[in-house]
């Protein structure tokens, strides 16, 4: 296997920490942590009915971790009682969803290996959805559209639909440049110059291999604090929310013209940050459940 546990930790009765290191990465050691089924304890414990288990991947954004699904939302509380496996794996500072022309392959790590440890470990079934938020979210997009049918559902809460915009690109170079602290154009080089690179890491361009993959996308509309948004300073930050949008409505018209069914919740006011996200969680957690044939 292209991915070694190193050391796992019992972090709860339902929640495991794993540290890897992964061929695809290279020599750095990395987090996944995993959310099991009650019942389904241990490395190779059947659980309820002694079957393999839906798969359910989420992805953080930039500067968080693989901590900040069970530290930020409720999904310990909203899947206690799915028969569901949760996986919630590190996904790097910056540009952390993509294979890279120089560095980490963490398309081929989410994907792939990430994918066989958890049916080797697991006995994650075959039968997957993928959601994140932020850069995460633009990850949920790309797998399922780099990798038509192995993902029942996408989500991207406030992620980018597109990378290849100027306002996209522009935003993505330079947080991969300050978040990461690499050189960006690392990833794919340089935009229109290396644009067959950039087109493979795309979304847009990748949309019709969503045909058959339900998809769903929310982010707000300012980037103004709104309804959930405590008292205290503004942060740039928050001007992801407007760039986010501008590459929402491509995508859905781009999604539409190919005949692939989505669906949107484009809120007015609301930063870009986890109570949001976990609002969109809890909304879209039924269809989530019901893409991997849980009740």
């Amino acid at each position: 296997m292209a991915i070694k546990v190193l050391d796992e930790e019992k972090l709860g009765d339902r929640l495991t920490k794993l540290t890897v290191r992964s061929d695809s990465l290279g020599p750095e050691e990395w987090s996944v942590r995993v959310l099991v089924p009650h019942g389904l304890s241990g490395r190779g414990a059947s659980g309820r009915g002694g079957g393999a288990r839906p798969l359910l991947t989420l992805h953080h954004g930039g500067l968080d971790d693989s901590a900040s699904w069970t530290r930020h939302t409720d999904v310990e509380r909203l899947s206690r009682d799915d028969d569901v496996l949760i996986v919630m794996p590190d996904g790097g500072r910056a540009g952390g969803y993509a294979d890279w022309r120089s560095g980490p392959r963490w398309q081929t790590f989410h994907v792939h290996e990430l994918y066989e440890l958890m049916r080797e470990r697991y006995r994650a079934s075959a039968v997957r959805a993928v959601a994140g938020v932020s850069g995460g979210g633009y990850g949920a997009l790309l797998s399922a559209a780099a990798h038509p049918g192995t993902f029942r559902f996408a989500a991207a809460l406030s992620g980018p639909c597109t990378i290849r915009s100027p306002l996209a690109a522009a935003t993505l170079l330079a947080a991969t440049g300050i978040a990461g602290r690499v050189n960006p154009f690392d990833m794919w080089g340089v935009p229109v110059l290396d644009d067959r690179r950039w087109r493979a890491a795309d979304p847009l361009h990748l949309a019709a291999g969503l045909r058959g993959t339900g998809v769903h996308l929310s982010c707000g509309l300012t980037g103004r604090p709104g309804p959930l948004d405590p008292p205290g300073p503004w942060s740039a930050a928050n001007l992801a929310e407007p760039v986010v949008r501008s590459t929402v409505r491509p995508f859905l018209r781009r999604l539409r013209a190919l005949r692939i069914p989505a669906t949107a919740h484009l809120y007015r006011d609301g930063t870009h940050g986890w109570p949001y996200w976990n609002r969109e969680l809890q909304r879209i957690w039924p269809r989530l459940m019901a893409s991997v044939g849980v009740r």
